[in-house]
């Protein structure tokens, strides 16, 4: 962990193995949820299996409203059953959720189920202290905030609603999901630039995951890969890396 090693990068500078002392002109970042601002282990030991058990039961109980009526033909659609198979589009949306597949209607619907527990209390957001830290600092220092993750819009917000460190809701202007595009491609992150209303190179894309990052600065956006061993993450050596937001500063002037 002593190692000195010094590298440019999106004006980055390496100070530590494993540490990144990094300041940045923008004046928006683009956040990732899942090994970013939050554990992996959150939503796959917590948000996945609480959604999964509760698919059949609520799909058949609401397979009525509109809301979801319109989520069940578009997973029969996707998934080629027919749309009035309710057991074929519950099997679909099972396979779907075993293999994390990132496709809309499964994640509108696990939007949906995880909304009951996070507004019956059953479920709060741990996101890291230092995530959420560095989300005020952000924010007070008048960065713009955005979220881009695989999971609903929907889902987003309850999740930054409730989490353990309160209503983060005030702190974030967007959130972008599957809706914008895949988060490998680079036309997302151009067109999310164009949603947000500024030049890609004014925007810093946060992740854990280094082909998201690849797109994103073949958009032209900043790039930091949060790289966090609890999760299993490392620093794929293509991005400034760091396993904290701790020592990342974002600032609306050039330096």
């Amino acid at each position: 962990m002593g190692r000195e090693v010094h590298r440019r990068h999106n004006r980055a500078t390496l100070s530590k193995v494993g540490e990144l002392s990094l300041k940045l002109s923008a004046e928006a970042a683009l956040l990732d949820i899942e090994g970013t601002v939050g554990s992996i282990a959150f939503v796959r030991d917590v948000l996945f299996p609480f959604s999964r058990a509760r698919t059949n039961a609520f799909v058949r109980a609401h397979c009525e409203d509109p809301a979801v009526r319109a989520v069940l033909d578009q997973t029969a659609r996707e998934a080629a059953v027919d749309v009035h198979d309710l057991n074929a589009i519950i099997k679909a949306l099972h396979d779907w959720s075993d293999r994390d597949v990132k496709v809309t209607p499964l994640k509108e619907l696990q939007g949906m189920i995880w909304k009951e527990g996070f507004e019956s209390g059953e479920i709060r957001a741990p996101l890291y202290d230092d995530a959420v830290d560095a989300m005020r600092r952000f924010h007070a220092a008048g960065i713009r905030l955005f979220i881009y993750s695989s999971g609903s819009i929907a889902a987003q917000q309850l999740l930054f609603g409730h989490a353990v460190a309160g209503d983060l809701r005030p702190l974030l202007e967007g959130y972008f999901d599957t809706t914008a595009g895949p988060k490998r491609e680079p036309s997302s992150y151009h067109r999310i630039a164009q949603t947000i209303g500024l030049p890609p190179e004014r925007i810093v894309f946060f992740s854990d995951h280094a082909p998201e990052l690849d797109a994103a600065r073949v958009a032209k956006l900043q790039t930091v890969q949060l790289a966090r061993p609890a999760d299993g993450v490392f620093a794929a050596g293509t991005h400034p890396a760091s396993d904290t937001f701790a020592g990342i500063d974002l600032v609306t002037v050039n330096v």
